[in-house]
């Protein structure tokens, strides 16, 4: 018999996804928790994905597909078929949950909580076919650092969830190799993002060499950089003027932007990616008075539009309190000095690092030009803005000083030290 088609989608919010218990009254799987899940049956499975999140739990409105996987077949369980599951995952910008009938309970939990519960089979295997990895820390062009960095922390704790679950590799001396390999490429996979470097140091820096203790000190981490995102988030809508200019994307800085509703938000589309164009789109949806503009008018809609705030997102804060953010980033700050505007740039401390340099990422050439002749192409991803533009950095702890920015640069320095020396001082 041809196995059933079912989609499985796994519900992201932060570091949390969201578990569905299985009423007793249901046909299969009763009293269990799972993802959301249904058939896919003669249907496109994104198309059913979609279908059951919104009959299921009532989310779909605020869910975005981050990426699907490709289906595997699981075997016969309560009705005596064979599955094929196709594994989704969504980032959802809700919590509230409409659940139908055949949800009894729900939760919102880190995903190795999936490893305690009684689950329907081959949940944890679905989840990890679409939980992000090196590769797609390394290569996502579409989010900022902020978001980067959380992914980072949910590869470093699932290794070493998989890690503990295996009861002879949690046994060995040497257990936590292969999670510290994986921290490794962690740690370079985003040279221009320090906080990336920083959040998988806080974990390495504080933990014993059990995989438990990984686990658990990087499940902590992810709920620590979440809160103190939202605290820095918080603490620049404080400081928003009336008339804002933004650019790129960075989640910090939206979530100030949609705190403080100003009377009027400009944003630069920020090529070649055009992230703020969906900056743009998500500020008029919330029914913001938003406008969006080229790159190169930005020091002129900085004047013409009267923008009291620049407010901008950093990937990376240097020790002498250089800002290291997306390309354009130099330009609107030195339109705001030019135009008497405040110029702030919202992050974490996490994203304070120890250098006074720091090597810049490029895009590829391709595209600005895909066959250029007897001329070279620049693709800048990045670039400094040194502290002397800048009114402020806020963070969670407020808007820092330079010699505040020194002292947790040295923090960070110290813990550096201590994940580098990690496990060998343990």
């Amino acid at each position: 018999m041809a196995p059933r088609d079912v989609v499985t989608c796994v519900l992201r919010h932060g570091t949390d996804v969201l578990l569905v218990r299985r009423r007793d009254a249901v046909d299969s799987d009763r009293g269990r928790w799972a993802g959301v899940s249904g058939s896919a049956a003669g249907a496109d499975p994104e198309a059913a994905a979609r279908r059951v999140i919104d009959r299921t739990v009532g989310l779909l409105d605020a869910a975005t597909l981050v990426r699907s996987a490709d289906p595997f077949t699981a075997p016969a369980q309560d009705r005596g078929t064979a599955r094929r599951v196709h594994p989704f995952l969504f980032d959802c910008g809700a919590t509230d949950v409409e659940s139908s009938d055949a949800v009894g309970a729900h939760e919102w939990v880190q995903p190795p909580t999936i490893l305690e519960r009684d689950t329907v089979p081959d949940l944890w295997p679905t989840y990890r076919a679409v939980a992000p990895s090196v590769d797609s820390v390394g290569s996502d062009t579409d989010h900022g650092s902020a978001y980067v960095s959380l992914r980072a922390l949910e590869v470093l704790r699932d290794a070493a969830a998989d890690a503990a679950t295996d009861d002879r590799t949690a046994a060995e001396p040497d257990a936590a190799t292969g999670i510290l390999e994986t921290a490794a490429d962690l740690r370079t996979a985003r040279p221009a993002m320090g906080v990336v470097r920083t959040r998988i140091d806080r974990v390495l820096a504080d933990a014993d060499p059990a995989p438990a203790a990984l686990r658990d000190r990087a499940a902590a981490a992810c709920d620590r950089a979440v809160a103190v995102d939202d605290e820095a988030s918080a603490a620049a809508a404080d400081r928003i003027g009336d008339r804002v200019l933004t650019l790129s994307r960075s989640g910090t800085v939206l979530s100030a932007l949609r705190r403080a509703a100003p009377a009027a938000v400009f944003v630069a589309e920020s090529r070649p990616a055009r992230e703020g164009v969906g900056v743009a789109e998500t500020l008029a949806a919330d029914g913001l008075d938003v406008a969006l503009c080229v790159d190169a008018a930005v020091a002129h809609v900085v004047d013409a539009e009267r923008v009291d705030t620049v407010l901008v997102g950093a990937d990376t804060v240097l020790a002498d309190g250089t800002v290291v953010n997306k390309v354009g980033t130099r330009p609107a700050a030195l339109a705001a000095a030019d135009a008497g505007a405040d110029c702030y740039a919202v992050c974490a401390t996490d994203k304070i690092v120890p250098e006074t340099d720091i090597d810049l990422e490029s895009g590829p050439p391709g595209a600005v030009h895909e066959d250029p002749e007897g001329f070279a192409v620049r693709n800048p991803t990045f670039e400094t803005t040194p502290p002397g533009l800048i009114t402020g950095i806020v963070t969670e702890d407020g808007l820092l000083s330079p010699d505040d920015v020194a002292a947790v640069a040295a923090d960070h320095a110290a813990r550096e030290a201590a994940a580098d020396a990690f496990p060998e001082d343990r």
